[in-house]
């Protein structure tokens, strides 16, 4: 047996041969704090695959704080499905709670089960076939958007995706046209940006404190509420009884017995559900398209696929299981860039989690993007291969290896939307089009609620070949 091989045994077993129950996991020392501090602010990708390197169990001393990071599979199963009851949302969602309330992402308890009961049916798998027009039908005026671009100089493609996905949340969850509200992404960054500084500042900073960012996000958060209430308000002048996801927060707000609560609980979950239900998958779309550009042998596939079984009509339901490579390339795209990067924890009561002891109070941190990077799980894992997720091929991967949409009780309600949504975006934009990154341009990642790119995404427009020596190899 090599040592890789013993390596990565351990590494499956979840705990480390020899391990004494109750241990406190390594890291560094306390001298660390000051860098640690600095990436927390300004690099949180490198402060996660820094800890990363201590194994799959570590402590990071902040001060007065140890964050717990844990890095197996075992352990992710432990913390988020195994023993969830015992955590609660942890540092950072913590203090976006000044952002976006007690929504569908941030409550907890009988609060978080209520809501989650409220908004479920509208994420039926039935409910979500009878979507699929809809979703055919923006990604084609996207489509169209594109190509009017074409020989007229790079366009924002992550400016573009946002658009899309905020009609299609439009559309399919709220029954509601969001053209009109075109500050809504612009505004949800500046939210994202406030969570972020009060990650780091630990909500030591009151939001009244007169600091730009502060005021930004004051003005931002306004704008979110004008938003939320002309929605509701134009609701209740259209017909009633819809089974979209706007009527159903609706009238659970009217069954609270205080109308003032009620209009709060609409408020925050309808700004959670607009965050959540746009942002994750135009990072997804942003980054599987920056993917086919670097590897174009990937994007002729997928133009070929699509060529095959869409042919130039619009996509359906049931194309869904019929475009196999294309979402074979997504499910890599949010392996190698998880739209929720990272899920934070708080300990309810002591725990213990692959023989380390974790103490009540704890920020536990899972991350899935130093996960599905793990070298013990993934061959050559900072390598782009969608043939990582071809059904036919039988890894024996452990299942809390991959988590792009989290995992227990709080997994996420719109995955199978999201995943619709970005097979048939990708699909119709690479059988017409292809996109090219723009020379000397850095697309970085930008680790805020959702891993976007930072500073946008520039891609030039070109119509796609019709060569039909194109055709999939597969």
């Amino acid at each position: 047996m090599t040592a890789t091989t013993r390596l990565q045994r351990g590494h499956r077993q979840g705990t480390p041969a020899g391990t004494p129950p109750g241990r406190t996991p390594p890291g560094p020392s306390l001298w660390a704090t000051p860098g640690l501090l600095r990436k927390l602010a300004v690099d949180r990708l490198a402060l996660m695959t820094t800890a990363a390197r201590y194994g799959d169990a570590v402590r990071l001393r902040i001060g007065p704080r140890s964050l717990y990071f844990f890095n197996h599979p075992d352990h992710a199963k432990h913390v988020l499905a195994d023993n969830s009851a015992n955590y609660h949302k942890g540092i950072g969602l913590m203090q976006a709670k000044r952002a976006l309330g007690d929504g569908l992402l941030t409550s907890e308890g009988e609060l978080w089960r209520e809501q989650r009961r409220t908004v479920q049916p509208a994420f039926q798998n039935r409910r979500i076939a009878l979507q699929a027009g809809a979703v055919a039908a923006e990604a084609a005026a996207l489509v169209d958007r594109l190509r009017a671009r074409e020989g007229r100089g790079p366009v924002d493609v992550l400016r573009e995706m946002t658009g899309l996905t905020l009609g299609v949340l439009g559309r399919t969850l709220l029954d509601a046209d969001l053209g009109p509200f075109r500050s809504l992404g612009h505004a949800f960054e500046t939210v994202q940006d406030q969570a972020m500084f009060e990650m780091v500042s630990q909500g030591m900073v009151p939001t009244w404190v007169p600091l730009p960012k502060q005021l930004r996000f004051r003005r931002a958060r306004a704008e979110l509420q004008r938003v939320v209430d002309r929605l509701v308000a134009d609701r209740a002048t259209g017909p009633a009884g819809g089974d979209d996801a706007l009527s159903r927060l609706i009238v659970s707000a009217r069954e609270e017995a205080d109308p003032r609560v009620g209009r709060k609980r609409l408020r925050d979950e309808l700004v959670t559900l607009l965050l959540a239900g746009h942002e994750t998958t135009a990072s997804t779309l942003g980054w599987t398209f920056h993917l086919l550009d670097r590897h174009p042998e990937v994007r002729d596939r997928v133009h070929a696929e699509a060529r095959d079984v869409l042919g130039d009509r619009l996509p359906e339901y049931e194309d869904l299981h019929r475009l196999r490579y294309t979402a074979m390339v997504v499910e890599e795209a949010i392996r190698l860039y998880p739209p929720v990067w990272i899920l934070t924890r708080q300990v309810l009561q002591d725990d213990e989690i692959g023989g380390y002891h974790v103490p009540a109070g704890s920020d536990v941190l899972v991350c899935p993007y130093t996960l599905h990077r793990h070298p013990a799980f993934w061959d050559a894992p900072e390598r782009f291969d969608p043939g990582r997720f071809d059904p036919e091929r039988r890894d024996d991967r452990p299942r809390y290896a991959y988590i792009p949409f989290g995992a227990g009780p709080r997994f996420c309600v719109g995955n199978h939307l999201g995943m619709m949504e970005a097979v048939f975006v990708v699909a119709m934009v690479a059988r017409d089009l292809r996109l090219t990154g723009q020379p000397g341009h850095a697309v970085v990642p930008e680790p805020m609620l959702s891993l976007r790119v930072r500073g946008g995404l520039p891609m030039t427009v070109h119509a796609a070949s019709r060569d039909p020596r194109a055709k999939s190899r597969s």
